[in-house]
């Protein structure tokens, strides 16, 4: 249906307020590539920019894939934004290149291009929100795209009128036609992409060949009501993200690169449980690109099997269970980090523990702070029993200095340790008390233990050596305790 100059302009005033795109006095970047949408969306900010106090600076990208023709491209967004009296940045990559270098699909390559170009801008020219020129065509062929690759109700919520990274759309509401007439009403040209009927790429076949025929035979509104399914996706989505904005602390634990939650924490609900699962590999990889529906359900597969150990390996992302704990980690996490450490300990000191973000402190105490270790043994009471989590209230075990012999050294559990826990009959193996305590598998190669010369003196959650543990005839204590790494 042919929508008048006004209409158009009434169309992105509409969706403009509704998603407060612009604030007053905003500097915003238009991303134009010399096609239709982008010289139309330009032209339409020009006009509205008094409305808003607009200041407006043009943005093009040369991806260099199309050689003289790439260049021509450049040249005429540079005329334009000359003729119009604004302001133009511009950056020339070698997508192609780029491509090849990464391993990413050369549609990929040059998003992540574009991306880092649109920061950049927004950083170095102070720039509130950056443009682009998405109509209301690309939003249904993007639906439609994600439909037939099986995209779950995130998916098909499509492109988003704005983003968190300050993107905005302000012609999602109007259709690629429209944009054409506007243009040849007011006598402005503009560049034809030739890759843009390329029927090699699945989008251009959809665009050209699928839309066009399920419009004509079986809907003749399919454009809007696919972007009406959009919409309609994009308001579950925004409900959904306030609720997981709460819910997600209280499952998923940050720390560094990882993520870690007990999967009984996980709720019952399959649907809450894919989001909140969603949003971890998010986490840890930064986005969701070549996630799909059934990574999400092999991660749940994981977490819901009985209680044992399992790995899973999804792109970008180390999936690891051990116990009740799955932790989510960049691959490679582990071949990074040095397995084994040794560091002597002088007292009082503190030293830094590898692998996790606490500070083992040595300090000695009078006679007067010797407590009744009977009746409280010093076996790491307080210690909050969360394997995976570093970081304690009450992180305090007393030893008894006047048995302890020699230096004092600190480093990891190794295999074979073995050591008389306070309160035990007889002597353990550590990796037992792993095993009883259901400590994850990743924790302990940085598990730290406490040595004089060959005898283990003390190991993190489980005490002191029955026979350097204070008791109340001890005169003099060594405190061990932890403290958070101020770094």
């Amino acid at each position: 249906m042919y929508m008048s100059e006004p209409d158009l302009l009434d169309r992105v005033v509409e969706i403009t307020l509704r998603y407060n795109m612009f604030a007053t006095g905003s500097r915003v970047g238009v991303a134009v590539s010399g096609g239709a949408d982008s010289v139309c969306l330009l032209h339409v900010l020009r006009e509205l920019a008094p409305r808003w106090n607009l200041h407006l600076v043009v943005l093009h990208l040369n991806h260099q894939l199309r050689g003289e023709e790439s260049d021509a491209d450049a040249r005429f967004v540079r005329d334009l934004a000359e003729s119009l009296g604004l302001p133009y940045r511009e950056r020339s990559v070698d997508a192609a290149r780029v491509s090849a270098e990464t391993g990413d699909n050369l549609e990929q390559a040059a998003r992540r291009l574009r991306s880092r170009f649109f920061q950049d801008c927004r950083r170095e020219l102070g720039l509130d929100r950056i443009a682009t020129g998405h109509t209301l065509s690309d939003q249904a062929e993007t639906v439609l795209f994600r439909l037939l690759r099986g995209s779950g109700p995130t998916g098909l919520a499509g492109i988003r009128p704005i983003t968190l990274d300050g993107l905005a759309r302000p012609l999602l509401r109007v259709d690629r036609s429209d944009v054409e007439r506007y243009l040849q009403d007011r006598g402005q040209s503009w560049r034809e992409d030739r890759t843009n009927v390329d029927r090699t790429f699945v989008r251009n076949r959809i665009r050209h060949d699928l839309l066009p025929a399920l419009t004509r035979d079986y809907n003749p509104n399919l454009v809007s009501a696919l972007a009406r399914m959009a919409e309609l996706a994009q308001e579950d989505e925004e409900y959904w993200t306030a609720e997981l904005a709460k819910l997600g602390p209280k499952v998923l634990i940050r720390r560094g690169p990882l993520v870690l939650f007990r999967c009984s924490d996980l709720p019952e609900s399959r649907a809450v449980a894919k989001r909140l699962l969603r949003m971890a590999i998010e986490a840890v990889r930064g986005d969701l690109r070549q996630i799909e529906l059934a990574h999400v359900e092999q991660l749940l597969a994981l977490a819901r099997q009985p209680e044992g150990a399992g790995r899973l390996m999804i792109p970008g992302v180390d999936a690891f269970r051990s116990f009740d704990w799955i932790r989510l980690a960049p691959p490679g996490f582990d071949a990074g980090r040095p397995r084994d450490y040794e560091a002597p300990l002088t007292v009082p000191g503190q030293a830094a523990v590898p692998g996790g973000s606490i500070i083992l402190e040595l300090l000695p105490v009078g006679r007067e702070g010797v407590r009744d270790t009977d009746e409280n043994p010093a076996t790491g009471e307080g210690f909050a029993q969360s394997p995976g989590v570093w970081g304690y209230n009450k992180q305090e075990t007393d030893l008894d200095w006047d048995r302890v012999a020699g230096p004092l050294t600190l480093r990891n559990w190794r295999p074979g340790d073995q050591y008389r826990p306070r309160g035990r009959s007889g002597r353990e193996k550590v990796k037992t008390l792993f095993q009883e305590a259901k400590i994850p598998l990743w924790d302990r190669r940085h598990w730290p233990v406490i040595v004089a010369g060959d005898r283990i003196v003390w190991v993190r959650q489980f005490g002191p050596d029955d026979e350097f543990a204070a008791t109340l005839s001890t005169r003099s204590l060594l405190r061990v305790r932890f403290l958070p790494d101020p770094q």
